[in-house]
């Protein structure tokens, strides 16, 4: 998805938001570049978190470490967008934002792909797959085994 989006009316180009540079978030976008997704885990207490943090959300321990994830989660939750609350996704309607948590411990917020809103389960697995969006590596999920979430129509 290298293409640049048109704004709805279908005239000029619209930039797919950039991630904010930060010291905490930036290795997390360089992974998603490498092909991986990382999380950090509190070394006091155990637990994993998105998005990128200086201290524990849990126990407010500034030790914690990178670990990456095997790419696999369950649906928690989400939500089908009928509108477009930024230009860059207009051309995407209806697409669907959901929270997944990963088997590693971590929730997170990101779309849905290879899917129908209908077809969706909570506790739904899913494997991550990783799309460039203008540069951007951006982490999103699809039903396992793909093509689990789509009719066979949807499909051809």
């Amino acid at each position: 998805m290298s293409a640049t989006p048109m704004d709805a009316a279908g005239a000029e180009p619209v930039a797919f938001p950039q991630p904010e540079s930060s010291d905490i978030g930036t290795p997390f976008w360089a992974s998603l570049k490498q092909g991986k997704l990382s999380f950090q885990r509190c070394q006091s207490c155990g637990k994993a978190w998105l998005p990128a943090r200086h201290q524990c959300p849990g126990c407010l321990s500034p030790n914690w470490q990178r670990e990456e994830s095997k790419g696999q989660a369950r649906l928690i939750s989400w939500v089908v967008y009928h509108v477009a609350y930024h230009p860059a996704f207009a051309n995407r309607l209806p697409y669907t934002v959901a929270v997944v948590e990963l088997d590693e411990g971590p929730r997170m917020i990101t779309n849905l792909i290879h899917t129908e809103a209908h077809s969706l389960q909570l506790d739904q697995r899913l494997w991550l797959v990783i799309e460039d969006e203008q540069g951007v590596a951006v982490p999103r999920f699809e039903p396992h085994p793909p093509g689990a979430g789509m009719t066979a129509k949807a499909q051809a």
